[in-house]
């Protein structure tokens, strides 16, 4: 399956569970790629004692996931794309949509 993961939130908890997925399903064989957008640009700040949402992300792609995040959002929020999660645009995520058997939002 190719599935698509769209985050939006800053819920630490939320996001953490969502890339938990992205892993869960890398790891069963499932192509999965990750859009970040509008809030969710922020995911990696949103790091708590309880939710290591960097090492889920780390994990995500080591198990060949691949994230990116929205150009225009980041720019909003006067920062930039990171090794991890590279500038993207709408073009991209309009791509993730089309080639995606299912799309989850988080």
């Amino acid at each position: 399956m190719k599935l698509g993961i769209i985050f939006h939130s800053t819920d630490a908890e939320t996001v953490w569970n969502g890339f938990r997925l992205g892993v869960f399903a890398l790891k069963q064989g499932d192509h999965v790629k990750a859009f970040l957008v509008a809030k969710g640009v922020e995911c990696e700040k949103l790091e708590t004692d309880q939710f290591k949402i960097k090492e889920q992300m780390q994990a995500f792609a080591d198990n060949g996931g691949k994230i990116l995040a929205c150009g225009t959002c980041l720019k909003l929020r006067h920062s930039e794309g990171s090794e991890l999660c590279p500038l993207s645009t709408m073009a991209d995520l309009h791509a993730l949509i089309r080639e995606s058997d299912k799309i989850v939002t988080f």
